[in-house]
């Protein structure tokens, strides 16, 4: 049963939005995600497996990660350096076999010189081989609900198979700034050389951490990626001043300028196009529900935490919601209980849902209290359901 609209509109105060200007991107796909609400602002052949280039780089180092929540190894444990870690292409940490990088070094290498050669390093430390560690990536991403990737590699190297969805690409970077906390930092460090072997790749390709925390928002991650067959990719992160975060992936942009321009003008439009607006405040009652054969005929319904949600900017008609529940519910109700859903409705967005709460307890009552309070349940739903004369 779904309470009239009537109810929650004027609890709303009849909050109305016109929809958000669409960002027209020139990615192949893109995803854009407000972390604070859980958002998804754009999606653009979100789900189509590419390959991701260096931006793949963001798994590895979540299995080094967890190796480190894991206790497994420290930031000073050392990795040896095999011939076929030296002997990488492409962009390069350059460590040689003589070396024993620690993990600190490690996690340096990969974000700032996106180093290939640092990545077989570390899947051959925590798995033995690279096509262990690859299976073990595999196996991890399923766990993780990364259902479009599949991994051949430890670095992004081009192989056929080795893919990724912007989607799956997106969750991991939340994954990373949410459940390592410690470690996210890294992701803005600008530059690292490693022995002075590096100055013409010491510097973070990340086209947004150089713009500078003077402006609305401050960059702090995520990854870049390039090759001939993906283009030019980016997993990037910002925030506002008050807390506000986005992730976004884009791929397949045609040169690094477009890289840059792209990043930066779709993390203003998500910044400016939409705004958070708190709905309904913690405890506030949203609605009524029926209660059968209780010591009460009806019960509150309160949302147990604030309801925030992303609108358009521009906030003017179209947001509506309503409550569902199973009606009547049945006594005994204990406060804070789980009873119904609160449904918002914003154009161009996906619905929100909300857990309402019971607002107080109801107790089954004695056999008078509840033959009155079913009287007064049926007499209400027969004065809902009487035609209008």
């Amino acid at each position: 049963m779904s309470l009239p609209r009537l109810l929650l509109a004027l609890t709303f105060g009849l909050l109305t939005a016109l929809p958000a200007l669409a960002f027209d991107t020139r990615a192949r796909a893109a995803w854009v995600y407000d972390v604070t609400t859980r958002t998804v602002l754009l999606d653009k052949n979100a789900h189509e497996p590419l390959p991701p280039a260096s931006m793949s780089k963001l798994m590895t180092l979540n299995m080094l990660f967890e190796a480190l929540r894991d206790g497994r190894v420290t930031m000073n444990t050392t990795f040896a350096v095999s011939t076929k870690a030296k002997q990488m292409g492409g962009s390069k940490m350059f460590v040689e076999e003589r070396d024993r990088p620690t993990v600190e070094d490690l996690i340096h290498g990969i974000v700032v010189n996106s180093g290939n050669d640092a990545c077989v390093v570390v899947a051959e430390g925590l798995n033995g081989t690279e096509s262990d560690f690859s299976r073990a990536m595999n196996v991890r991403a399923k766990a993780l609900g990364m259902n479009d990737s599949t991994f051949t590699n430890s670095s992004g190297w081009p192989e056929p198979g080795h893919r990724m969805s912007v989607h799956d690409l997106g969750i991991l970077a939340v994954r990373l700034i949410e459940e390592f906390p410690e470690y996210y930092p890294y992701f803005a460090h600008t530059e690292f050389n490693y022995k002075d072997r590096v100055p013409s790749n010491a510097n973070n390709r990340n086209p947004l951490l150089r713009l500078g925390p003077d402006g609305d928002w401050t960059a702090d991650g995520l990854k870049t990626g390039h090759t001939q067959e993906a283009g030019y990719g980016l997993v990037g992160s910002a925030v506002q001043k008050d807390g506000r975060r986005i992730v976004f992936v884009l791929t397949g942009l045609a040169t690094e300028a477009d890289r840059a321009q792209e990043g930066e003008q779709i993390v203003n439009w998500a910044f400016r196009q939409f705004v958070q607006k708190t709905l309904v405040k913690k405890g506030q009652r949203v609605a009524e529900a029926d209660v059968w054969l209780g010591n009460a005929s009806r019960v509150g319904l309160v949302p147990a935490e604030d309801v925030t949600l992303l609108l358009p900017a521009l906030v003017q008609e179209g947001v509506t919601a309503e409550v569902s529940y199973t009606s009547p519910l049945r006594a005994p109700i204990a406060a804070g209980q789980e009873l119904a859903e609160l449904v918002i409705h914003v154009p161009d967005l996906p619905d929100a849902r909300v857990p309402l709460v019971a607002e107080g307890s109801v107790g089954s009552g004695g056999l008078q209290v509840r033959l009155m309070t079913a009287a007064k349940v049926l007499y209400r739903r027969f004065l809902e359901e009487a035609p209008a004369s």
